[in-house]
């Protein structure tokens, strides 16, 4: 089915993709390029097969290399093969899908590509303009180039994990692999932008991008203060420190039902709002303590005034609360689990943010949407992702010319 717009061109309708992305970062680039019409086909080994097919199984007791909906998530909209590229055969429709691609894109670590045979002096003799987008852990170039990294350890190189905890506590990381979703966006943009190059000099190239590099622009502000103030980075968890405010944290409220887990987020940056924060807590009171008399006052009693505001948002339903302040210009958002924003979040089912699609073995579900609408393109989402080698057939015969004799002869030797 189509997503937003029901009309206009893709963006990248006639670009075709050689995928041989895997785990989050890679396939997060080839599914924005995917959502925005290009042709996308996955090329899969089940030696080394994606390790998110095994991964959030929509049946756990019934694992199965096509149930899990966090790896059709990020492999929407695309076609899979198999192939193995050690058998002859296996390599020849490879090599043959590289040639009639416009990208190559892959997320191994570096080198991993080229040992496999297919370097970039390789992909150009197949396709003399062909793109070549590689997207490892540290690049491939420099000392470092040969580790292997995942997002949480390319976040904790990046600085960013320890950007992120308590004040008296150790780092507290990120809870999800952050600078693989990074790195997919850049990924994306670079083709892009590569794309526009070449239709501009008619010239490919190779794109060596580094996930570690990615997470350098979010310590941007805390390099600068050392660069410029010398002041070491200390860790605020949710407060607020140039400029210093209070209150500002997240608060737990009440429960609902056995789910204990309920919090709001709540800034105030003047008087004004402070009054009414009070107004909506029943705390007026604590206008007339000198402790909490001004910003700097509150600042400085901010663990009192913490624990004081704790004790009254516990008694409140977080999403009233939150309108209830926003109400009386008082920034507060509640903090939304999944449930919350899928089935409650009036702003997302207003933008058709949860479109539909079909997946051959997990049935109709929804999936994130497209952040951006065009008003005279559109982005689509047609399917889940592929079965393991569900458009191996297809593929071969339709797009690369192989006659049905070959392709069963190739299954037979198992070269696809």
């Amino acid at each position: 089915m189509s997503g937003y717009a029901e009309h206009g061109q893709l963006p990248l309708d006639g670009v075709r993709v050689c995928d041989f992305t895997w785990i989050v970062a890679g396939p997060q680039a080839t599914r924005i390029l995917a959502d925005l019409g290009a042709e996308v086909v996955k090329v899969e080994n089940e030696s080394h097969l994606d390790s998110m097919r095994l991964g959030l199984q929509q049946d756990p007791s019934n694992p199965s290399i096509n149930g899990s909906g966090f790896h059709s998530n990020f492999n929407r909209n695309k076609k899979g093969i198999s192939a193995n590229v050690h058998h002859p055969d296996g390599r020849k429709a490879v090599e043959r899908l590289i040639a009639q691609s416009d990208v190559v894109i892959e997320n191994f670590s570096a080198g991993a590509l080229s040992r496999m045979g297919f370097d970039y002096e390789r992909l150009k003799e197949l396709r003399p303009n062909i793109i070549y987008v590689s997207m490892s852990g540290f690049g491939h170039e420099g000392r470092d180039s040969s580790y292997v990294t995942w997002g949480p350890t390319a976040q904790a190189v990046s600085g960013v994990t320890y950007m992120s905890g308590l004040p008296d506590q150790p780092p507290a990381g990120w809870g999800f692999s952050y600078l693989d979703h990074t790195a997919g966006y850049y990924g994306a943009l670079a083709t892009l932008i590569a794309l526009h190059h070449r239709r501009r000099t008619g010239q490919g190239q190779h794109i060596d991008m580094s996930q570690v590099e990615t997470g350098m622009v979010l310590g941007g502000v805390p390099i600068l203060d050392y660069q410029i103030n010398q002041r070491e980075f200390k860790r605020i968890g949710n407060r607020s420190l140039r400029p210093s405010l209070a209150p500002h944290g997240m608060y737990r409220c009440a429960p609902v039902g056995t789910d204990d887990d309920r919090w709001i987020a709540i800034a105030c940056e003047k008087e004004t709002q402070w009054r009414a924060i009070c107004g909506v807590l029943g705390i007026e009171h604590l206008m007339n303590d000198s402790r909490f008399s001004t910003n700097t006052e509150r600042v400085e009693h901010q663990d009192e005034l913490d624990t004081i505001i704790a004790t009254q948002t516990r008694e409140h339903d977080q999403r009233k609360l939150m309108y209830a302040l926003q109400a009386v210009n008082v920034p507060a958002g509640a903090a939304q689990n999944m449930a919350d924003k899928m089935e409650k979040d009036p702003q997302l089912r207003d933008r058709g943010f949860y479109q539909t699609a079909p997946h051959t073995e997990l049935g109709v579900h929804r999936f994130e949407g497209f952040p951006a609408h065009f008003s005279q393109a559109r982005w689509r989402l047609d399917r889940g992702a592929p079965t393991y080698g569900e458009d191996t057939v297809t593929v071969l015969r339709d797009m690369l010319g192989f006659s049905e004799a070959e392709i069963k002869r190739m299954q037979s030797e198992l070269a696809v």
